[in-house]
């Protein structure tokens, strides 16, 4: 090809890449992959889509080889889009980039990459079989599917969404505790699909005495996360939704030194789990101490449904990643109404959390404001390492 042909060649074959990373993106937001990450990949040859995968569930089979072997035959001399970096060691399945090889792959072409390969040398392995390897305009992007994933692996801790519904002025509750409902049926449908794309869905006691919630996924198909409960007297009643075992739903409660032994017994018999973790001067359980023992349970992803104290702290603590709030066209206009966050005093304005590049919508008569949290250091850029 030469000439004026190839020039014309270059900005389409760019327009492809974007296009089919894209496809692999939306591709990767399938699943329920923990502790594992979201991925997707596509299998393509020229503008023609030969075959689509990802990563359903932890052990089952990763997503380049879903769409390897969907693709069949036809892999050979195609291009990979793989929104993660390719695994390169043996774990619950084989390395994905001898899988790769095997198929005949000409070029591989990756989202992000991985933040702590068990394996190194991904792509070194790929290009040693004479594999084009390249990063994806859509890093930036592809990164955002993975920022889970990413946080529990480089620190340890899930990644934490704050999830609310709030009033134009901010509440969450009447004073009386009376939540029900404040958003639209077709929001508590979505706040049920994020539930369902959780591993761990969790509230204070307070919550738990006001609502007496269920905490599954009832308005939507998904799999139930595990219910959490911040609890640090022990106060969870017997009767309660949360502490019966009818339900086949594991709950986990923490709480502090201070718990009754009496209340311990009694909760361990019905089948609740209890992990017992230091608290402050108030008395109040170190959340980080609880993160660290979601992480030991393989808990990556973790939404936080309140109520406005336990927002608070853990708006107070730093350890909030993103937000979730569905606003609703209704005023409250009582100052005695529980808000959605109670945290330290902020005499500046200048001192208020900020979200980084928000995105709103509308869903039934709400708008959902969605975005991350703005963080104290810089966010990672482009890879470099490949």
């Amino acid at each position: 090809m030469k000439g004026r042909d190839a020039k014309q060649a270059k900005p389409r074959a760019a327009t492809l890449d974007l296009a089919f990373m894209d496809r692999a993106l939306r591709e990767a937001r399938k699943g329920h992959p923990s502790p594992n990450p979201h991925v997707g990949a596509v299998v393509a040859r020229g503008g023609e889509l030969l075959a689509v995968g990802h990563h359903a569930r932890c052990g089952g089979p990763h997503a380049e080889v879903v769409a390897l072997q969907r693709a069949g035959a036809r892999a050979r001399g195609a291009t990979l889009y793989v929104s993660f970096e390719p695994c390169n060691h043996h774990g619950r399945t084989g390395p994905c980039t001898e899988a790769i090889i095997a198929a005949g792959i000409a070029r591989v072409v990756i989202g992000s990459i991985d933040p702590a390969p068990h394996v190194a040398g991904s792509s070194a392995r790929l290009r040693r079989a004479g594999i084009e390897v390249s990063v994806s305009e859509r890093h930036a992007a592809a990164e955002a599917v993975v920022a889970d994933f990413t946080k529990f692996m480089r620190e340890g801790l899930p990644h934490v969404t704050l999830k609310a519904a709030i009033t134009l002025d901010g509440r969450i509750a009447t004073q009386t505790g009376d939540s029900k409902w404040i958003s639209s049926p077709e929001a508590r449908r979505h706040a049920h699909r994020l539930r369902a794309q959780s591993d761990a869905v969790l509230v204070g006691i307070a919550t738990v005495l006001a609502d007496d919630p269920e905490l599954n996924v009832r308005l939507v198909r998904g799999p139930n996360p595990l219910r959490v409960v911040l609890d640090a007297r022990l106060r969870l009643p017997p009767g309660s939704k949360l502490a019966s075992a009818t339900s086949g739903l594991r709950t986990l409660v923490f709480h502090g030194p201070a718990a009754s032994q009496r209340n311990r017994v009694r909760l361990l018999r019905q089948g609740v789990e209890l992990v017992e973790v230091g608290s402050d001067a108030q008395g109040r359980l170190k959340l980080r101490s609880v993160l660290r023992e979601l992480a030991k349970r393989d808990v990556v992803r973790v939404l936080v449904e309140g109520g406005g104290h336990v927002h608070g702290a853990f708006l107070d603590a730093d350890l909030a990643d993103r937000v979730a709030i569905f606003i609703a066209p209704r005023i409250l206009a009582d100052s005695s109404a529980v808000p959605l966050a109670v945290g330290k005093p902020k005499p500046r304005i200048a001192q208020a959390i900020d979200i980084e590049t928000p995105t709103v919508r509308r869903i039934g008569d709400d708008l959902l404001v969605e975005g991350n949290l703005k963080r104290p250091f810089p966010r990672p850029g482009r890879p470099t390492r490949l």
